[in-house]
């Protein structure tokens, strides 16, 4: 806030010394010279009174071309290509020849607006009028060629400039950084300096952009020394760009050596990359001491502050500092900024208390929505499973003319996954078809999911063939589907397929591949495939797969295996897998070990019914009624009741929820009415059923021709 009284009250200043200046030369009567009405033409331009600075230029008297370039350079500087290009036509019907710093001008309007069909005509004049040549018009014209992303004309056009200087070498690195070629950019990095031109923060910060990963280290640490080696460490750019290189690469000690030994060149920007490293690395507490750090010695947050440091969330976090980051936004006068009240409405929607109602109170206070606002209130309903709130909520969006996005299509599409709502579900896909999404891998995934959990797997096969077969997300998608629908063998061969063409295998991958092995009682490959998972790899084995490989020797009778291999785990396993064993237990009716492991379970879960229950199920099976009888006390005194399940159907597009002796329902007398009709028939054909089967059995006849069968079929059997 600060910083924007400041810029306002120089902007304010400066108007004031144009308008004096203006003023005492309307006084003095030398207006009619050229060279003071062009520097009137500035400074209104630079104060963005773009108004008097064509009234100005209107009622010159003569202009030059100095006058034309003004006005040119004065609409790009403000963003305004539109009018600069206007200005730039006009310049050229008055008959007034373009110069260096003309098509310098309009070559960075056109590289911000991302006009490169403007540029080339630009191009084209700038060969016509001889300026090609010009160091000025060609690095302009190279930067515009970079920002476009067309590297291959930057190229040319730097290959054929006379001169070289820094701003050209560092316009094309940008040029390469921006399309994400690193091989290319360290390549003339290194051109750069045999050349003898000296590296400076606008070559060193691009190309730090490009080491995001962990095998970047070593690189991130030779850039650094060619940092310190040409004095660069003071450019606050350049200490941004490596706080976060190192961040990025996997190194939160060098981030803060580099900002603790920047302390005297810091800017925001400085302080939002280490707030953002911290973040990155889950020091959520740090990051909540330095954003009170940075405001005590006296740098105001910023907006990218504010959403970093609300979207810190971890438990600690949230127990410690609760509302007040919501209450230090409304103190500031900052709760009508979108970014922030979509940050908020996130972290609510984060939060192990599952606060919707503050998260909705947010979005229905906000005076302008955009797609983020709405799509996090849908992903949060459909995430928390208010599944046919989330569907009326994609309703409301359509009537209000939301852009529907990929995000927004993957959460409905959710929701009518864990509805079954299959009719809805594929109008959800004929809407993702006709907007072009279909083919989205977030799209396309969830529409596999919703069609595997409607029952249709040729539906999800059809949807995962009309993607593009490069991102794992569709393939591990179809794998889970063919592995839940009982079909492993299709399973596993589609996961050697996704090998065969080199896609990018992920944890989740593994996590299908284990369910398939496990839903067909492959134990031994879903062993082979659990051990080689870090060796063969690179992926260590995570909760969910040892989950996995319990639930594969659990369904195959093999206990004391699961529980070796629980034994057996680099880490403490989670309740997740304790569930998984127990289940185990249940199958095989291992009564001993499952009152073990539930002991285990109520400690880390009090409060979960499903373990009460689950034991208390398996001791009345066993007849073990006083042990069935302590579980059951043992849950009315921690106070845990039994989460009923629910049902639901389908009519006319219109989803009805139900549980056992439900009568909520505005028509339950009639349906309790039919249902009671269908009773008596099922009744009634069981009887029958039986006395068929009563009458099969006294007929010799049938006897005497079943037991012909038999013989028959052992003799085809023994012939063969």
């Amino acid at each position: 806030m600060r910083a924007l009284h400041s810029l306002l009250g120089s902007t304010v200043n400066a108007l004031c010394k144009v308008s004096i200046t203006h003023c005492r030369e309307i006084k003095l009567g030398v207006l009619t010279d050229v060279y003071y009405a062009n520097n009137i033409i500035n400074g209104y331009a630079r104060c963005h009174e773009f108004f008097l600075a064509h009234k100005m230029f209107d009622d010159m008297p003569q202009r030059d071309t100095v006058s034309w370039n003004t006005m040119i350079a004065g609409h790009v500087n403000y963003g305004n290509f539109e009018a600069a290009w206007e200005i730039l036509r006009e310049m050229k019907r008055c008959g007034f020849d373009f110069d260096g710093y003309t098509f310098g001008s309009i070559l960075k309007g056109v590289a911000c607006a991302y006009r490169c069909d403007l540029g080339e005509q630009v191009h084209s004049m700038v060969v016509k009028t001889g300026y090609a040549g010009n160091v000025y018009s060609g690095s302009a014209l190279l930067d515009m060629y970079a920002k476009c992303g067309r590297v291959e004309e930057a190229y040319v056009v730097f290959d054929s400039l006379p001169e070289r200087n820094s701003v050209s070498w560092n316009a094309l690195i940008a040029g390469f950084v921006q399309v994400g070629d690193r091989k290319t950019a360290f390549w003339l990095m290194n051109c750069m300096e045999q050349e003898g031109v000296k590296l400076d923060d606008g070559a060193i910060a691009p190309i730090l952009t490009l080491l995001d990963d962990a095998e970047f280290y070593k690189s991130t640490m030779q850039i650094h020394c060619k940092i310190l080696k040409h004095g660069l460490d003071c450019k606050s750019t350049v200490c941004n760009a490596t706080i976060t290189s190192y961040s990025e690469c996997g190194s939160i000690e060098d981030a803060e050596r580099v900002f603790d030994g920047a302390f005297g060149s810091r800017d925001l920007v400085t302080w939002n990359s280490m707030l953002a490293a911290y973040l990155i690395h889950k020091k959520e507490l740090l990051a909540c001491k330095l954003f009170i750090d940075m405001q005590m010695l006296g740098f105001e947050p910023d907006i990218y502050s504010y959403t970093s440091i609300i979207s810190a969330y971890s438990e600690e976090v949230h127990k410690n500092h609760g509302k007040s980051y919501h209450g230090l936004v409304i103190k500031r006068g900052l709760e009508k900024s979108e970014p922030i009240s979509n940050a908020l409405i996130a972290r609510y929607l984060k939060s192990n208390s599952n606060s919707m109602e503050e998260a909705l109170q947010i979005f229905k206070s906000m005076e302008s929505k955009d797609r983020v606002s709405w799509n996090s209130i849908l992903t949060g309903l459909s995430q928390m499973g208010l599944n046919e709130y989330a569907l009326k909520f994609f309703g409301h969006m359509r009537y209000a003319e939301v852009e529907i996005d990929h995000y927004a299509f993957s959460a409905v599409l959710r929701s009518c996954s864990d509805l079954a709502t299959l009719q809805l579900g594929q109008e959800i896909h004929a809407l993702a078809h006709k907007s072009g999404l279909e083919s989205n891998e977030f799209v396309a995934s969830s529409l596999i999911f919703m069609y595997t959990k409607c029952g249709v797997i040729e539906g999800a096969r059809k949807s995962f063939e009309q993607t593009p077969k490069d991102s794992s997300i569709t393939w591990n998608s179809i794998i889970f589907g063919y592995a839940q629908h009982g079909q492993g063998y299709v399973a596993l061969d589609l996961f050697f397929q996704m090998k065969k063409i080199k896609v990018k295998l992920d944890h989740i991958t593994f996590v299908a591949v284990l369910t398939a092995c496990s839903h067909m009682g492959l134990v031994e490959q879903g062993c082979k495939f659990l051990m080689s998972m870090e060796s063969d790899y690179g992926i260590t084995p995570r909760m969910e797969h040892y989950a996995c490989a319990v639930d594969l020797y659990g369904r195959a009778g093999r206990l004391d295996e699961a529980k070796a291999l629980i034994e057996a785990m680099p880490f403490k396993p989670d309740a997740m897998v304790l569930k998984t064993l127990l289940g185990a237990c249940r199958a095989c009716g291992n009564i001993e070990l499952a009152s073990q492991i539930a002991g285990y379970l109520l400690e880390l879960e009090p409060e979960e019914h499903c373990t009460y229950v689950l034991l208390s199920d398996m001791y009345g099976h066993l007849k073990r009624w006083d042990e069935k009888a302590s579980v059951k006390r043992l849950m009315r005194e921690r106070g845990v009741r039994k989460v009923p399940g629910w049902s639901w159907i389908e009519i006319k597009n219109e989803v009805f929820s139900f549980k056992a002796e439900d009568r909520s329902h505005s028509h339950c007398e009639e349906i309790y009415c039919v249902l009671g009709v269908l009773m008596e028939e099922i009744k009634r054909m069981d009887f029958d059923a039986n006395v068929k089967a009563l009458m099969h059995d006294l007929d010799p006849m049938d006897w005497y021709c079943d037991n012909a069968l038999l013989q028959n079929y052992d003799s085809v059997s023994l012939a063969a």
